[in-house]
């Protein structure tokens, strides 16, 4: 991804194991191939059997962990987390795993992927009744719910706890002797399990493990508390699950293209979306080319099936660090042009398809068709592989407030003007579903469309926004 100058970010990324006496080393891995999902923190906790021990920073994971650290980290059980932070959100007090000690016995680690809606009006009311918060973050709503619990069993406090939350969440929650893997009743994020002989490994995408040499076993369903101790594993429902609901920017950008999301292998579908883009809407044109990384499949589905020759007429410089301080319009520029390049051997004098996975704001599209058209280019026809973004997301993903969203206050003609193309077409949502491969019978798709019809799937709690935090 192009960090700021991208429209849309993920908030974070879990992973968790239970019985490998490598348990630290392996959560570095896994972490490390989550590394898309946020970059701007990380953290580990491992638990011995006897005590949890942690360690988290600012930061790549690279940054972070370095090989006296991992052996530190001892343990056979361990869960991890990968976090990218929204305005004001930052901060390493808000980095995950979050980690509590009790003088009264037992300490609890929680990570949590996505947003709970309905979390300011629990703070408030937890606050009344004399809890005491330590971050920003919605993730710790949970954590005070299952401490101030009546029941006796960890197991009965998190179903308590869950029956509570609303939004969007995957949840590992560990202590010394048990990990538990709770995932939101629509299953809008996703959350996987996997084994490394007789251990147990849980993960937000499949790519994470192959890179831990972890056999995939099934996706963790909606609405499912599973119980992972030394005695093995066994699952409950917390909830009635409901209309499967997965987040569709998924598919289109988020995750990696070598995971599967619910046994779909997300370049086959981004390949797909490229190639029901070119029937929707075919132009007559002499290259195609995609915007690294997550639109590459796209742009090369829609070659295909256009019959256009497919090159790498932008390149992603991975070398740039990221840039906080931008004081001026030029020095944004300047960032823009250090992150992406317009090959001018391949563009110039041609008319250029160039596919993108959606547009948010408008400026990183503008930007990058005039870095186009400044290398030559003689026509930018713009498709997007998926379809306009017309309302913000509550469920984890940092997008623009709607007054901010270019699609929700314009029309497609009008966006074409604004970002300098010489044409612009969206994917349908028909053509989106299609071409990820839901079954039209399956009610609502199982997928989550809101950011493109308004339709969410939970009740909305707008209060549960800003200023606290979206993990």
């Amino acid at each position: 991804m192009l960090g700021e100058i991208r429209g849309l970010n993920e908030e974070c990324g879990v992973f968790g194991v239970w019985g490998h006496e490598d348990a630290s080393q392996i959560t570095y891995y896994g972490l490390h191939s989550l590394q898309h999902r946020g970059q701007e923190g990380a953290g580990i906790v491992v638990s011995d059997g006897k005590e949890l021990k942690a360690h988290k920073g600012l930061g790549l994971v690279t940054e972070i962990f370095n090989n006296d650290i991992i052996k530190s980290l001892k343990g056979s059980a361990a869960i991890g987390h990968v976090r990218y932070s929204t305005a004001g959100g930052g901060g390493y007090h808000n980095v995950q795993p979050l980690f509590f000690k009790s003088q009264t016995g037992g300490s609890l680690a929680l990570a949590h992927n996505g947003n709970l809606t309905n979390a300011t009006a629990l703070r408030h009311q937890l606050e009344a009744q004399g809890s005491i918060f330590q971050t920003t973050s919605d993730t710790e709503v949970l954590a005070h719910l299952i401490r101030r619990s009546g029941y006796m069993t960890l197991e009965e406090k998190m179903k308590n706890a869950l029956s509570m939350v609303k939004g969007a969440y995957a949840f590992l929650v560990m202590t010394e002797n048990e990990l538990m893997v709770a995932l939101d009743p629509h299953g809008l994020r996703p959350l996987s399990l996997g084994r490394i002989g007789d251990a147990y490994v849980v993960a937000s995408e499949t790519c994470a493990f192959d890179v831990v040499g972890a056999k995939y076993e099934r996706d963790i369903e909606p609405g499912e508390l599973l119980i992972i101790t030394k005695d093995g594993a066994r699952s409950e429902q917390f909830t009635q699950m409901q209309d499967r609901a997965m987040c569709s920017m998924e598919y289109i950008y988020f995750a990696r293209p070598d995971s599967n999301l619910e046994k779909i292998n997300v370049h086959f579908a981004r390949k797909n979306l490229g190639k029901k883009l070119a029937q929707e809407a075919p132009v007559e044109a002499d290259v195609v080319t995609g915007v690294p990384d997550s639109s590459i499949s796209a742009a090369i589905g829609f070659a295909e099936e256009a019959g256009i020759p497919y090159e790498l007429g932008l390149i992603k410089n991975r070398y740039v660090g990221r840039t906080f301080i931008q004081p001026s319009q030029e020095l944004r520029e300047k960032g823009v042009k250090m992150k992406l390049s317009a090959v001018r051997g391949i563009v110039e004098g041609k008319r250029v398809v160039m596919v993108d996975d959606s547009i948010v704001r408008g400026t990183t599209s503008k930007r990058i068709v005039r870095l186009l058209k400044e290398a030559g280019a003689k026509e930018v026809h713009v498709r997007i592989s998926s379809p306009v973004i017309t309302h913000s997301c509550f469920y984890g993903i940092d997008t623009s407030t709607k007054e901010e969203l270019i699609g929700a206050n314009h029309s497609v003609e009008e966006m074409r003007e604004i970002i300098g193309a010489d044409s612009l077409t969206f994917l349908s949502v028909e053509g989106l579903m299609e071409a990820i491969g839901r079954p039209k019978e399956q009610k609502n798709c199982g997928q989550c469309l809101a950011c493109f019809t308004g339709k969410y799937p939970t009740e909305i709690y707008p209060d549960s926004l800003p200023p606290y935090e979206k993990d």
